[in-house]
């Protein structure tokens, strides 16, 4: 299975002769997208609207670009603007679809690995459903303070209406261009999502060379490390000494080049599925400190408390924030009243 996937990132990245032979598999997905939406845009099938704002952070690429630390950094600036903030996701790979809140407490597989790390990390409401629109309901109905909602994922979940969407993409921009499963697209690119605004965020340090991107959020490795028990180390102690990286996100080795651009070089590197629930990972002491993402931490401390979990940080750009806050002012300032700055 590694193996197939492996072949087939390649294969999304230019129009080689594997995309090709899966090109009309493509056609129809493709149009079968077009359909969904197309029932959508006549009203055949219905999008909910909660109360109030919803932002959504979502991606048209499969896989992991770099959603969630830039939802934590939404999230933290939100907050720290002095707004009520909750947050919806779907909890992808969890044992159960219903909804659910999630606390610092949750177990990853109850709640998925992604909503239960936003949790710990922005102490915000958060919960997860695979109906997002009742997902927000329920958080309104325990949290009725919280003024406006950002959704971890979900800009192809047309059922729950929203107000401005962020598009992410990393270096790897379009790929080949084309939709699954000739190319990586989860739809065709431009998006036209039902007259909503869309915003275009690159994770990278280099804009993605095919779609133009508005705004550069790079991910950068945080200074301090920490293990499951609070304790906090500086990343910079880990240089010359023995250590193994594991990482089960969407690009395994990116967190290792992080590493080694940091002066770290693991002896052993662990690349995972992204998702990997931790349990049949076998961890030898003896080739030393295990480093992961926080992400990977979430399910590893329940089996690895001392492994170290070393965040992976980004800040939202201040005129980022301000075109998010002119989509949803109208809507927050006629029904809360806040004032924006």
């Amino acid at each position: 299975m590694p193996d197939i996937r492996l072949a087939l990132q390649q294969a999304w990245l230019t129009k080689g002769l594997l995309a090709y032979l899966l090109w009309p598999l493509s056609l129809v997905y493709g149009l079968l997208v077009w359909c969904r939406k197309l029932l959508y845009r006549i009203g055949v099938f219905q999008s909910s609207r909660l109360p109030i704002p919803v932002i959504v952070v979502g991606n048209v690429f499969v896989g992991g670009v770099g959603k969630t630390p830039l939802v934590i950094a939404l999230v933290k600036q939100l907050t720290a603007q002095g707004f009520k903030v909750g947050v919806l996701s779907r909890g992808f790979g969890r044992s159960s679809a219903a909804t659910r809140s999630v606390t610092p407490q949750s177990l990853a597989l109850e709640v998925g690995d992604e909503p239960l790390l936003i949790a710990r990390a922005c102490q915000v409401p958060v919960f997860v459903g695979k109906d997002r629109f009742q997902a927000g309901l329920d958080l309104l109905a325990q949290n009725p303070l919280v003024e406006l909602i950002v959704c971890d994922d979900g800009l192809q979940h047309l059922a729950l209406a929203h107000d401005v969407a962020l598009c992410v993409f990393d270096e790897r921009g379009l790929g080949n261009g084309w939709v699954l499963p000739a190319g990586p697209l989860r739809e065709p690119w431009p998006v036209h999502a039902l007259g909503n605004s869309i915003i275009t965020v690159s994770t990278s340090s280099q804009a993605p060379q095919h779609p133009k991107t508005n705004f550069l959020v790079p991910r950068v490795l945080g200074n301090w490390t920490q293990q499951a028990d609070g304790t906090t180390q500086a990343l910079s102690s880990f240089r010359g000494q023995k250590v193994q990286a594991l990482a089960g996100i969407g690009k395994p080795q990116a967190f290792f080049d992080m590493l080694s651009e940091r002066g770290i070089s693991p002896s052993t590197t662990h690349a995972l599925a992204d998702h990997d629930d931790m349990r049949t990972v076998n961890l030898d002491p003896a080739l030393g400190a295990v480093l992961c993402t926080e992400k990977d931490a979430v399910k590893l401390w329940n089996y690895l408390p001392n492994a170290w979990a070393v965040p992976l940080v980004t800040a939202i750009p201040p005129d980022l924030l301000a075109q998010i806050l002119a989509h949803i002012h109208p809507k927050l300032s006629s029904v809360h009243g806040h004032q924006i700055t």
